[in-house]
C-alpha cells in the first residue's frame, strides 16, 4: 500500500491575502508614510486662510504642489527603470522631509507666501516618488493572476493613510496640541513609515533595473512619454487615471470651506466625514481589486468607477447642501463617494498589460496620470470656482467622470477580441486577468 502524498505546504498569510510576501513590510510602511502625508489634507486650506492668505492664493499653492506631484509621479516610473525602486523611494523620503522642514521652520512662521510656494510646492515631489516607486516594485513582483488584488492592497494602504488615518490623526491632535504642531507630527509619521519600508524590505526587485534589454537611459526616458501616443490606449488610460482622483484633490480645497461655512458643519465634524469617506474607500479599494481579477478590469473601471463617480459626486454636493448639517445623511453620501472612487483600482493592473513589452513605460504613464490629478483638481477649482461657484465645479467633475466611463470601454487588452473593444468585458468570473 502506497503512502498518501504529503499535504501541500501552508501558504504564508500575505500570499493567501494576495500580498507579495517579500513586500509585506513595504505595505505597512506605505500606510504610515501616507498617514503622515494626509494629516494636513482636511484642514490646511482653512488654516492658511485663517492666517490671512486669500483663497485664490491657497488654491494656487495646492496647484503648484500638484504640478510638482505630477512631474514626480511620471519620474517615479522612469527612474525606477533606471535606478531601481528602492533608490527612488529613498529620494522621495528625503525630499518630503527636507522641504517639510523648510515649510515649518521658515515659510509658515513668517507667512512668507513666495517661500511657501517654493517649500510646499517642491515637497510635492516627495510622496509620488516614494509611493509610486513602490507601485512599480509591486508590478515587478506580483503574479499577473493576482495583480489586481496586489494593487488593491497598494491603494488600501495609500488611501488608508491619505486622507483617512491622516484626517483622524489631525482630528485627534489639533484640539490638544494645535494645528501647527500637528504638522510636525506629520513629519514624524512620514519618516517612520519611510524607514520601515526601506529598511525592512529586502526583495531584490527593488534594486534591479528592469529596463528593456538594449534600451539606453535616454530611450527609456523618451519612451515613457512617447508611449502616450505610440499606444493610444495607454494615453487614454492615463487620462482616465487623471480623472479618477481629480475631484478628490479639488474637493480638498473647496469642500472644507463649503461644508463648514455654507452647510454648517464644525471643522471636527467635517474631518470625521472625511475620515469615514476614505475609510470606506480603503476597503472598497481592496474589494474592487479582487472584483477586477474576477469579472474583468475594464468592466469594473467603467461601471463601478466612471458611472458610479458621476452619480456620487453630484450627491456629495446636493444632499448636504439641501439637507443642511445632517451628519448621518452626509455620512451616507460621503461613504458612497469614497467607495466609487475605488472602482478605478484595476487600472493599476490594466495599464502595464496594455503595453506588455514596455511595462515600465506604461506604469510611468499611469503614474503621470495619478500625479497630474493632484494638479488638475485644484486647477479646476482655481479656474472655475470664481465664475461658476462650488456647484459649477462639482458639475465639471461629474462630467469628467462620465467621459472616463466612455473612454474605459475602449481600453481592451492586446489579446482581447476586436468585437469587445467598444463594450464591457465579457470574460467569465474564472477567466484570468490576461483576458479580462
Amino acid at each position: 500500500m502506497t503512502n498518501p502524498p504529503p499535504p501541500a505546504p501552508r501558504r504564508a498569510l500575505p500570499t493567501r491575502l494576495g500580498i507579495p510576501p517579500t513586500l509585506a513590510w513595504g505595505y505597512l510602511g506605505l500606510l504610515l508614510f501616507m498617514t503622515g502625508d494626509g494629516v494636513e489634507s482636511g484642514y490646511l486650506s482653512p488654516y492658511l486662510i485663517d492666517r490671512g492668505i486669500p483663497e485664490p492664493r491657497v488654491a494656487l499653492l495646492f496647484t503648484v504642489y500638484g504640478i510638482a506631484a505630477g512631474i514626480a509621479a511620471w519620474l517615479s516610473g522612469v527612474l525606477s527603470d533606471l535606478w531601481g525602486s528602492r533608490r527612488v523611494m529613498w529620494t522621495g523620503l528625503a525630499v518630503w522631509a527636507a522641504f517639510q522642514l523648510l515649510f515649518l521652520t521658515t515659510a509658515l512662521p513668517l507667512t512668507d507666501y513666495p517661500l511657501m510656494l517654493l517649500a510646499y510646492g517642491l515637497r510635492g515631489l516627495g510622496y509620488p516618488l516614494f509611493a509610486y516607486g513602490f507601485l512599480v516594485w509591486i508590478a515587478g513582483v506580483a503574479p499577473r493572476a493576482r495583480l489586481g488584488t496586489a494593487m488593491g492592497w497598494f491603494w488600501f494602504a495609500f488611501t488608508g493613510g491619505l486622507p483617512t488615518l491622516g484626517s483622524l490623526v489631525a482630528g485627534s491632535l489639533i484640539p490638544h496640541i494645535g494645528a501647527y504642531a500637528t504638522l510636525w507630527a506629520a513629519l514624524a509619521l512620514v519618516t517612520a513609515g519611510g524607514l520601515l519600508a526601506l529598511l525592512l524590505v529586502h526583495d531584490e526587485h527593488g534594486t534591479r533595473r528592469p529596463r528593456t534589454a538594449g534600451e539606453s537611459p535616454p530611450a527609456t526616458l523618451t519612451g515613457s512619454v512617447t508611449v502616450l501616443w505610440r499606444n493610444p490606449r495607454v494615453g487614454a488610460g492615463s487620462l482616465v487615471r487623471v480623472i479618477n482622483t481629480a475631484s478628490q484633490f479639488g474637493f480638498l480645497v473647496i469642500l472644507p470651506i463649503h461644508f463648514t461655512k455654507t452647510v454648517g458643519f464644525t471643522l471636527t465634524a467635517w474631518l470625521h466625514l472625511l475620515s469615514v469617506m476614505f475609510a470606506t474607500n480603503i476597503f472598497a479599494n481592496l474589494l474592487f481589486g479582487v472584483i477586477g481579477d474576477r469579472i474583468g478590469w475594464r468592466r469594473t473601471i467603467a461601471w463601478c468607477g466612471g458611472a458610479g463617480c458621476t452619480l456620487s459626486t453630484l450627491l456629495l454636493y446636493y444632499v448636504p447642501t439641501t439637507a443642511g448639517p445632517d451628519f448621518p445623511l452626509a455620512l451616507l453620501v460621503a461613504a458612497f463617494y469614497g467607495a466609487t472612487l475605488a472602482g478605478y483600482v484595476p487600472i493599476s493592473a490594466l495599464m502595464p498589460s496594455l503595453e506588455p513589452r514596455h511595462k515600465g513605460q506604461a506604469l510611468a504613464a499611469l503614474n503621470l496620470g495619478a500625479g497630474a490629478s493632484t494638479f488638475v483638481g485644484p486647477a479646476v477649482v482655481a479656474a472655475f470656482v470664481g465664475p461658476l461657484g462650488v456647484e459649477g465645479v462639482v458639475w465639471i467633475f461629474a462630467g469628467m467622470y462620465a467621459v472616463s466611463c466612455a473612454l474605459t470601454l475602449f481600453l481592451k487588452l492586446p489579446d482581447e477580441p476586436r468585437t469587445e473593444a467598444a463594450g464591457p468585458d465579457t470574460a467569465a468570473p474564472h477567466t484570468s486577468p490576461a483576458s479580462a
